[in-house]
C-alpha cells in the first residue's frame, strides 16, 4: 500500500493549533410512540375467548362441576315460580373464592373489583353481577358445607392414590385477628358499657314508635346496630367467665392481681405470642398435612394460645374425613402432653407420636432415660425419640408442614383475618386449604374424576 495520505494537509495549515469542534446546531425533536386512546377498536369476541385453554380458572370451574353442592343449594329460598329474585349459583361463588385464594386475594372488595376488570374473573362470572356484600356473606356462612368439600376432595385424592394419610404432620400457626389491642376490656369496664348500650337501645325504640316514615329506616338501622353491640358485649362477658375459670385453675397466676380481659369487638380472639416475639390478638390455625404428598388433610381453628392437647382432635378429624387410620403423627415440642401418648398407644390400631423430648431442668441428665413416674407409653416415646430412625422420620415434619404454612400465608390468602369469631375464621382457613390442594393437585384430581 502507498504511504501517501488520502487527504494531504495544506501547506498553510498549522498542525500544532487545536482544532475547533464543528457546531452541529440544535438537535431535532425525538421520535416517540405516543398513546392514542381515542382510537376506535373493533374487538368482537365472546367471554369464552378471553381465556386460553388450560387456564387455572377453567380448571377450577370444571372441578366445581364434579362436586356435590347439595348443602349449599338446600339453603336457597328462591324456589320454583315464587316471587323474588333468583339466587346466584353457588358454583359461581365457590369458583370465584377458590380462584381468588389461589391468587392470594383475601378480601371481598378486591374480589368484586377484579370481577369487573380481570378477564379470568369476568369469565367465571359469565355476565352475572356480584358485589362485595354477597361475596363476603357467602364466604363465611357455609362452614359445614366447606368441610364437606374438603372431604370430597380428599376422597378423590385417596382414590387416585395421591394421598395415603398413614403419616401426617401437624402444626399450628398464629394469624392476626381483626380485633384491636385496645378493644380488650376488664369486666368492670364491659358491664357499664353494656348497661349504657341497653339504655340507648330503649331510647331508640321509643323514638322509633314516634318517628315518621322518613326516619323509620334510620331508626331501625340504629336499633339493629345497637343490638349487635349488646350481643358482642354479652359474648365478651361470657368469654370472660371462661377465662376466669381457666385462670383460677392456674395457681401461679392469681386472678385478682392480673384480671383477664376480653375484646368487645371480637370476643373469641385471644392475645397470643406471635412469630416475631410480640403479643397481639390472634387465632391459632391448626393444619394437618400428609407427609408423602404434602396435601392438607385437616383444618381447624382455635383460640388456645398453646398447642398442647390439640393433637388428638386433629387426628380424629383426619380419620373421620378420610376414612383411613393414621399410623404416625409428627408434632413439634408445643404439643407434648403425656396423656396424649397414653391415649395414642391405647387406640386401635396404636398411633406412634413423633415429638421431641423436652430438655430436663437438671444439666447432664439424658432426656431419653425413663423416669419413675412415666407410663409404659411415655417410656417407649422417650427411648424411641433417641434412635436415629426416629430422628430421620421427624425431619419430614419441618420439610412438609412448615412449607405449607409459609405458602398459605404468602400465596393462598391466609392473611390477617378481616372477619370475627371462630366460625367465620374457620371458614376462611378452609377456603385457603381448598385452594392450596387445588393449586397442587387440581389437574390430577380432574383426571381421576374423568
Amino acid at each position: 500500500m502507498s504511504d501517501t495520505p488520502l487527504f494531504p494537509a495544506s501547506e498553510d495549515a498549522d498542525e500544532s493549533a487545536p482544532r475547533r469542534p464543528v457546531d452541529p446546531g440544535p438537535l431535532p425533536p425525538p421520535r416517540l410512540r405516543r398513546p392514542n386512546r381515542e382510537q376506535m377498536l373493533m374487538r368482537p369476541c365472546s367471554l369464552d375467548e378471553l381465556l386460553p385453554d388450560g387456564h387455572d380458572a377453567r380448571l377450577i370451574w370444571e372441578l366445581v362441576q364434579t362436586w356435590d353442592l347439595s348443602q349449599f343449594l338446600d339453603k336457597i329460598q328462591a324456589r320454583g315460580e315464587a316471587p323474588g329474585r333468583a339466587a346466584t349459583d353457588p358454583r359461581l361463588l365457590i369458583a370465584l373464592w377458590l380462584y381468588a385464594a389461589t391468587q392470594g386475594v383475601a378480601g371481598g372488595r378486591e374480589l368484586a373489583r377484579l370481577c369487573e376488570q380481570h378477564d379470568a374473573y369476568r369469565w367465571l362470572c359469565g355476565s352475572v353481577t356480584v358485589n362485595y356484600h354477597m361475596l363476603n356473606d357467602f364466604r363465611v356462612e357455609h362452614e359445614e358445607a366447606l368441610k364437606n368439600l374438603l372431604t370430597q376432595m380428599l376422597a378423590v385424592l385417596i382414590h387416585g392414590e395421591l394421598v395415603t394419610v398413614t403419616r401426617i404432620a401437624q402444626d399450628g400457626t398464629r394469624v392476626r385477628a381483626g380485633a384491636g389491642a385496645k378493644s380488650f376490656k376488664r369486666r368492670d369496664t364491659i358491664q357499664p358499657s353494656l348497661q349504657q348500650a341497653q339504655a340507648h337501645l330503649e331510647i331508640i325504640e321509643r323514638q322509633a314508635k314516634k318517628a315518621e316514615d322518613a326516619t323509620e329506616r334510620r331508626r331501625a338501622a340504629e336499633a339493629r346496630a345497637m343490638k349487635r353491640k349488646i350481643d358482642r358485649l354479652n359474648q365478651s362477658l361470657a368469654e370472660l367467665t371462661k377465662l376466669e375459670q381457666a385462670k383460677a385453675e392456674q395457681k401461679d397466676k392469681p386472678t385478682k392481681q392480673n384480671p383477664p380481659r376480653a375484646s368487645t369487638t371480637d370476643p373469641e380472639a385471644r392475645f397470643m405470642r406471635m412469630p416475631d416475639g410480640g403479643n397481639r390478638p390472634a387465632y391459632n390455625v391448626q393444619l394437618a398435612v400428609d407427609t408423602k404428598s404434602r396435601a392438607i388433610v385437616g383444618v381447624d381453628v382455635t383460640n388456645a394460645g398453646s398447642d398442647a392437647g390439640l393433637a388428638e382432635p386433629m387426628r380424629d378429624q383426619v380419620e373421620e374425613q378420610t376414612g383411613r387410620k393414621v399410623n404416625d403423627q409428627l408434632l413439634d415440642g408445643g404439643y407434648v402432653k403425656l396423656s396424649d401418648l397414653d391415649r395414642a398407644a391405647a387406640s386401635d390400631p396404636a398411633v406412634t407420636l413423633y415429638m421431641p423430648v423436652p430438655k430436663p431442668r437438671k444439666k447432664g441428665t439424658d432426656p431419653h432415660q425413663p423416669k419413675k413416674t412415666d407410663s409404659e407409653a411415655v417410656v417407649e416415646w422417650r427411648q424411641r425419640m433417641g434412635t436415629p430412625e426416629a430422628k430421620e422420620i421427624y425431619k419430614e415434619r419441618a420439610s412438609t408442614i412448615e412449607t405449607v404454612n409459609a405458602e398459605l400465608k404468602t400465596e393462598r390468602g391466609l392473611k390477617p383475618f378481616r372477619v370475627r369469631g371462630l366460625p367465620k375464621v374457620r371458614c376462611v382457613a378452609l377456603w385457603c386449604a381448598l385452594a392450596y390442594n387445588i393449586a397442587h393437585f387440581g389437574w390430577q384430581m380432574l383426571s381421576v374424576v374423568a
